[in-house]
């Protein structure tokens, strides 16, 4: 089936139609620059405009930098805090009218990587982490998702892990990458001792520079990147939107199949 995914991130709002048969992009990937501030009215408005680009109709699936609640936004770490408490799904289905069926973004990357990406077939434990404006993170248990978990927002050295190893922070300090893998380091170290995982996967932008520090980090798990880049929000956002149809449709079959008996 072919639906749209629309990765929404603090530097610009992403999207495509997607296989998600195969997890490829039928289109070429639109983005045009999140507002500034982010506000709820605004980020609503530049998502209708990049839904307008992308040649489709029926279901939406959205990846949000936030924890999601069934469609309500409940945090706002690196977007308005009029986020918080929103039903962020009733409004962009208002701004785009279609069904939408909201995300948190790490987890859509994790589903987008788990099946099509580096997860494949990967049993166990499975972390993935994404490293840029600050970190988000999923956790699979024998292919089945964990959802929400905030693992960037963990305490290490009494700062929140991505204020400490997110790409921003490495900018911002400007970090070699032997200091970088440090941060690196002590943030999966971290989360060896509490989770024991099979296998890290790291995605994000950072990714792309993987051989400049992941020879550098010593962890009991492999950790390789995301194979699926910049893709892999789009494409987890439209697997995420073409299940939830799917149960709707289900749900409201079976509906009619007790009104009717």
């Amino acid at each position: 089936m072919q639906v749209v995914g629309i990765d929404i991130g603090g530097s610009g709002i992403k999207g495509a139609l997607v296989d998600t048969d195969t997890g490829e992009l039928v289109t070429e990937r639109f983005r045009l620059p999140t507002p500034e501030g982010a506000l709820p009215k605004d980020v609503a408005e530049v998502t209708r405009q990049v839904v307008d680009l992308i040649p489709s109709e029926g279901p939406i699936g959205v990846g949000f930098p936030a924890v999601v609640l069934h469609g309500i936004t409940s945090t706002a770490a690196n977007v308005d805090s009029g986020w918080i408490g929103l039903d962020a799904q009733a409004l962009l289905r208002q701004a785009v009218e279609r069904d939408v069926y909201v995300v948190n973004d790490a987890d859509a990357a994790g589903l987008a990587e788990m099946r099509f990406g580096a997860g494949r077939q990967q049993r166990g434990v499975v972390i993935l982490l994404t490293i840029g404006t600050g970190i988000g993170s999923a956790i699979f248990v024998d292919g089945q998702l964990v959802p929400n978990t905030e693992f960037g927002h963990m305490t290490i050295r009494g700062k929140d892990a991505e204020w400490r190893a997110s790409d921003a922070a490495r900018q911002r300090k400007d970090m070699s990458w032997e200091k970088y893998a440090r941060r690196m380091q002590e943030l999966l170290s971290e989360m060896e001792k509490l989770f024991w995982p099979d296998l890290f996967i790291i995605g994000g932008g950072i990714s792309k520079n993987a051989h400049k520090f992941f020879p550098l980090l010593e962890t009991r798990a492999p950790v390789v990147p995301a194979q699926l880049l910049n893709q892999a929000g789009i494409v987890g956002a439209a697997m995420y939107a073409h299940e939830c149809s799917l149960a709707a449709a289900s749900a409201a079959k079976d509906t009619a199949l007790g009104e009717g008996a």
